[in-house]
C-alpha cells in the first residue's frame, strides 16, 4: 500500500466540480495530531491523518498550480473547550478555506458528560467556521462494539454520532465517519496503547476522509478488513493483555480520574499555515 505523505504516490485526480482547497486547518486532540502514526520524515513527531490528508489536498492544489499551507493545531488530550476556543481562533485567523475539527472524544470519557451541550458547543464552532466560506470536515467516534474495556461507551459514541451527522446536514458539512469502517474494528489497525491508531490505521482513516470530500481514495480497498489473524498470533494478543493493562491502562485512568492530560504541556506540531515540503 503505497504512503501518502511520499508526494510522488499521491494522485492528483480532479472531479468536475470538486474544490481546490488551498489552505487546510486541522483541529482536535490526539487522533488529529496523528497519534501514534510515527512521521517517517522526522521521528520525533507524529504524521497521522490529517498530514496526510494535507499531502493529497496539497498535490490536488500542485496540479491546478496553486499554492497550499496547512495548519495542524490539535494536541492530545484536548477537551472541546480547547478546540472550539482557542484552536478555533487561532485557526479562523488563518483564514482557511477547509476545517477538520474533531474534538469532545476526551469529553466522553469522563464519568459525566452533557451530550446535548457538547452538540451545541461544536455546532456553534461549525456555524462560526461555515460563516466564513470555509468547507468543514467532522467526524465520528468509533464504535466500540468489539473494544473490550471501552465498550461501555458505544451508547455514548452513537449519541454523539448521530448528533454529528444532524450537524452536518443542517450546515453542509462532510463527514469521516470512523462509526461506518469495518476495517478498524481490528486491533491490528491500532498502536500498543490500543488507544491511537498506528500507521496502517491512519492510512485507513486519511483514503476515508478523502472520501468523505468527495475525492478519491489512494487505495480502493481502505475499508476492507485484513485477513483474519492466525490463532497464533491471537493467542500472543492474550498474553500481551496484562502487560497492556499495566503499562498503558492503568496510567490512562488514572489521569482521567486526577483530570490530567498527556498534552497539558504540549503545543501544535504545525502552529501556522505553511506549505508542505
Amino acid at each position: 500500500m503505497s504512503d501518502p505523505l511520499e508526494p510522488h504516490l499521491v494522485q492528483a485526480v480532479q472531479r468536475p466540480g470538486q474544490p481546490i482547497w488551498t489552505r487546510y486547518v486541522a483541529l482536535g486532540d490526539s487522533f488529529t495530531e496523528g497519534m501514534v502514526d510515527v512521521d517517517p520524515q522526522d521521528e520525533t513527531r507524529y504524521a497521522g491523518w490529517a498530514d496526510r490528508l494535507a499531502a493529497h489536498l496539497a498535490e490536488q492544489a500542485r496540479a491546478a498550480s496553486l499554492p497550499f499551507g496547512y495548519a495542524n493545531l490539535a494536541v492530545r488530550g484536548r477537551k472541546l473547550d480547547d478546540v472550539v476556543g482557542a484552536q478555533l481562533e487561532r485557526g479562523l485567523a488563518m483564514d482557511p478555506d477547509l476545517v477538520s475539527i474533531v474534538g469532545g472524544g476526551n469529553d466522553l470519557l469522563r464519568p459525566s458528560v452533557d451530550l446535548d451541550s457538547l452538540a451545541s458547543r461544536l455546532e456553534e464552532a461549525v456555524v462560526r467556521i461555515r460563516a466564513t466560506g470555509a468547507d468543514v470536515l467532522l467526524a465520528t467516534p468509533t464504535d466500540t462494539r468489539d473494544a473490550g474495556l471501552f465498550k461501555p461507551l458505544r451508547g455514548r459514541h452513537a449519541i454523539h454520532t448521530a448528533n454529528l451527522f444532524t450537524i452536518a446536514q443542517r450546515h453542509e458539512c462532510s463527514v469521516l465517519n470512523l462509526w461506518g469502517m469495518s476495517s478498524i474494528r481490528d486491533w491490528r489497525m491500532w498502536g500498543e496503547d490500543r488507544i491511537h491508531l498506528n500507521t496502517e490505521g491512519h492510512r485507513r482513516v486519511t483514503d476515508a476522509a478523502l472520501v468523505a470530500l468527495g475525492l478519491p481514495p489512494a487505495d480502493p480497498d481502505w475499508d476492507v478488513p485484513l485477513p483474519p489473524a492466525d490463532p497464533t498470533a491471537r493467542a500472543e494478543a492474550l498474553r500481551q493483555h496484562a502487560d497492556w493493562v499495566r503499562v498503558h491502562a492503568a496510567p490512562w485512568v488514572e489521569r482521567r480520574v486526577r483530570g490530567t492530560s498527556s498534552g497539558s504541556s504540549l503545543v501544535a506540531k504545525r502552529p501556522d499555515l505553511t506549505p508542505l515540503d
